[in-house]
Formats: C-alpha cells, sequence, structure tokens
C-alpha cells in the first residue's frame, strides 16, 4: 500500500492539532489500497467549513460551503476538506438540496455510493470502515452502501459510475445492485449529457468494458438506444460466427484503451441493421454500412455533447473501417495524407480487431495489416512527405511568382497530391517548375 502524501498529511495534521477529527476518504482510500496513485485526495473533518478557515488562513477557499467544502491550498497540491454530513433530499436525482453537518464520520460515510468509497483513513494509516469495504474490494465486488434503489435514485449518475468501477478495476456487481442499476436505468434521463459522456468515456477505457457493456446493454440503450437493434442480430454471414453484438464486443476488447479506438469499435457496425439484406442463397449484407455508421455515430456522440476532436476522429474512423488501404507505399501516403499519422495507426488497430472479431477461418487480414505497418514505418522513417508543412515550398514561394488569393492555397494542396502521388518528388525545383506551368495555364 501506498502512503498518504506530505502536502496531504499537512492539512490532516493541522486538522488534528486544532482538536478536529480529519481523515482521508472515498476514492484516494480505494486507489491507495489498490496500489494505485490517487488522482484527488479528500478529506473528512469534523470542523465546519468556518473552523476549516480558521485553521488554514488565506490557504484556504470556500470553493463550495454551501455543502460543507473548502478548499486548502497545501505545498504543491490541493486538498479538499468537507465537513461529516448527512444529505437532505435529491429533488433532481443528482445532488442533496440540503446538508446538515453532523460529528459522526459513520454517518458522513452512510451517504456515500459504494462500499469501497466509504472508507476513511486517518495520518496514522488506521481504517474505519463500516460497511465493509475492504471486503468487498478485496473480494472484487461492487456493492451499494444499504438500499441499492436509495443509492441511484439519489444520484442517478452513480449507475454509470458503478458501471465504470466494474470496467476499470474488475469488480463484479453483487445481486441486489446489478438489479437495481438495471431497475432504474432510466433515472438517466435525468442527467446532464456531459456527465454522461463523462463516466461513458472512463468505461470505455476499463480493462473490462466489453464484459461491463455486455452485462448492462439495456442501460447504455437509455442514451443510446441505436446499440440496441444491434443486440442479438443474427449477421447470416459466414464471416462472422456472432451477432453484430457480440462481435463488437469482441473487437473492443482487442484494442487499447484508447478512447476513440474504444467508442469507434463500439460503433463502428452501428449502422448494419439498419443496412441488412439477403442475397438469394440466404446471406448476409451490409452494402453501405460504414457511412450509415458515420452519420449515426455522429448523431450519438453530438447527442451526449462530446468534445469535438473525439466526436470528429470516431466518425472519420467508423467511416474508413471498411476501406480497403492497398499495402504500398502510394497508398499508404494517400491515407497519410487524409488521416494523418495518429489517426491512421488507430484505423489499423480498428482494422486489426474487426478482423479478429470474426469466425476463425476468416481471420485472414492480420497479415496484410502487419505489411501495412512495415510500409507505414518506413515511409515515416524515410520522411515521407505527407503534409503541407513537409512540402519544399511555401505559400511566401508562390506570391513571388505571381499567385493571388485562393489560388495559393489550392496551388499547395495540388503540389502536395502531386509529391504523394509520386508523380512529382519533393524537391523545391522540381515543384516550383511545375507551379509556373499551372499558372501559365491558368485564364487570364
Amino acid at each position: 500500500m501506498g502512503k498518504i502524501p506530505e502536502y496531504v498529511g499537512s492539512v490532516l495534521w493541522a486538522l488534528e492539532r486544532a482538536g478536529h477529527e480529519a481523515w482521508c476518504v472515498g476514492g484516494c482510500v480505494r486507489d491507495l489500497h489498490l496500489g494505485r496513485t490517487p488522482e484527488d485526495w479528500d478529506v473528512t473533518s469534523s470542523a465546519t467549513p468556518e473552523e476549516v478557515m480558521a485553521v488554514f488562513g488565506g490557504c484556504a477557499l470556500p470553493t463550495g460551503i454551501k455543502h460543507g467544502t473548502v478548499t486548502v491550498q497545501a505545498g504543491r497540491g490541493r486538498v479538499e476538506v468537507t465537513t461529516f454530513r448527512k444529505d437532505g433530499v435529491y429533488l433532481d436525482h443528482r445532488r442533496p438540496e440540503t446538508v446538515t453537518f453532523t460529528s459522526s464520520l459513520e454517518e458522513d460515510l452512510r451517504r456515500r455510493d459504494f462500499t469501497i468509497n466509504a472508507m476513511a483513513m486517518d495520518l496514522r494509516g488506521a481504517l474505519r470502515d463500516p460497511f465493509g469495504g475492504m471486503r468487498d474490494l478485496k473480494s472484487g465486488v461492487l456493492r451499494c452502501v444499504g438500499d441499492p434503489d436509495s443509492r441511484f435514485q439519489e444520484d442517478a449518475l452513480r449507475l454509470l459510475r458503478g458501471m465504470r468501477f466494474a470496467a476499470g478495476m474488475g469488480l463484479f456487481v453483487e445481486e441486489a445492485t446489478e438489479a437495481s442499476i438495471h431497475r432504474n436505468r432510466e433515472l438517466l434521463r435525468e442527467i446532464a449529457a456531459e456527465r454522461i459522456w463523462s463516466e461513458l468515456a472512463k468505461l470505455l477505457r476499463g480493462l473490462q468494458a466489453a464484459r461491463v457493456l455486455r452485462e448492462y446493454p439495456d442501460v447504455a440503450g437509455v442514451f443510446w438506444p441505436e446499440i440496441l437493434q444491434m443486440v442479438g442480430f443474427d449477421q447470416k454471414n459466414p464471416h462472422h460466427c456472432y451477432d453484430v453484438w457480440e462481435h463488437t464486443l469482441h473487437a473492443l476488447e482487442a484494442v487499447p484503451d484508447d478512447t476513440v479506438v474504444r467508442c469507434t469499435m463500439l460503433l463502428h457496425d452501428v449502422g448494419k441493421p439498419l443496412c441488412f439484406h439477403l442475397d438469394e442463397a440466404g446471406r448476409g449484407h451490409f452494402r453501405g454500412h460504414p457511412a450509415c455508421g458515420a452519420a449515426l455515430a455522429e448523431k450519438m456522440l453530438r447527442r451526449l455533447k462530446a468534445d469535438n476532436a473525439t466526436r470528429e476522429s470516431v466518425v472519420r474512423l467508423v467511416e474508413w473501417h471498411d476501406c480497403d488501404i492497398p499495402r504500398t507505399d502510394r497508398g499508404l501516403r494517400q491515407a497519410l495524407r487524409v488521416l494523418g499519422e495518429q489517426e491512421l495507426r488507430r484505423l489499423l488497430a480498428v482494422k486489426r480487431a474487426d478482423n479478429l472479431a470474426q469466425a476463425p477461418e476468416y481471420q485472414m487480414m492480420q497479415k496484410e495489416i502487419d505489411r501495412a505497418e512495415v510500409i507505414l514505418d518506413k515511409l515515416l522513417e524515410e520522411g515521407a512527405c505527407f503534409t503541407l508543412r513537409q512540402l519544399a515550398v511555401r505559400g511566401e514561394d508562390l506570391l513571388e511568382m505571381g499567385f493571388r488569393g485562393p489560388a495559393v492555397g489550392k496551388t499547395l494542396e495540388m503540389l502536395l497530391d502531386a509529391v504523394v502521388n509520386e508523380d512529382l518528388p519533393n524537391e523545391r525545383r522540381a515543384l516550383l517548375e511545375y507551379a509556373r506551368r499551372v499558372k501559365g495555364s491558368m485564364p487570364v
């Protein structure tokens, strides 16, 4: 187990010296016992917000005074100190309308979501664990504190948080908590789209994301009903030994824990149910499903207000996932020209996983993807030109030749295409000569 950092310990020590109880609480205690480095350090204390402000003076900021939270600047870090409290009623299924301060640490822990987050530890490492969080952590179990329905109805985001904890820590949800997640799933309609996306993105990066999604498609279907059409959809094609949903989850398991790539795998075949048709032999086909899936992915990610960069990358990869990229220098140059290195490497990972999730006798693309990666590495090592920044001429060169306005950008793009297609070398003299011929052919 790791240790409490010095700057956090200084906060605990100062509160104790002033006569107050002070405990690290929640996720930081859990992560410490898992051997992880906590992202945030939260402290709960018997001290009221005013007493905390008095202890730390100018180093304390009343960032959430209504709910008893004061942020303390301690050395190189910030620590949130929150007074022991009981929550009032939750009218919006997200936050309590009121809080009441209490002198009992156990009452404060009782209001928390899961037992593994309802543990507290003091400066000397003593653990307070009234709900068996450490037992559950060691057993790999996720369990609500008290009545699961009450916990989820208080804060519906806990539904996704529980799924995210299960995926990220490899936990199995105990029976009553699992049933309650399914039963209360519609409460997610009350939660802001941005918060759902934040939890979903973390869930997707979890080591066991596929297992959790397999267990809870109905929950994800509340905000993304499009995925429900994939569940149990028979592809009726010898290339596929799984239905669309199982194929999706097997593919998701085969890619790195990158949000863009994992989300791409989740959505890469979302268009298949809408594009399905049987031929005369009874074989299923999905012509046009990448374009259809890209359009759906665009709508789905906008619905959750995903950040633009992630949305644009996922949509592009879904649209490209079934494209055949020639395993040649020119083919890879052209793909680099459109996608760039990062996106192209992601696309190759997507293609590899997509193929691995097919019937074993049809997993023949792996060697071709290996070839593509070898060529890609070689092109990059050789400094292959595939961006305007790498081009041997600049806009200033064209301006000196008399190009003006949009013609400058269009000519640069044309020169880059010629280099990528191996029609011209990326050499200044050759490019300028070609540009002169282009300018001479332009209408006056």
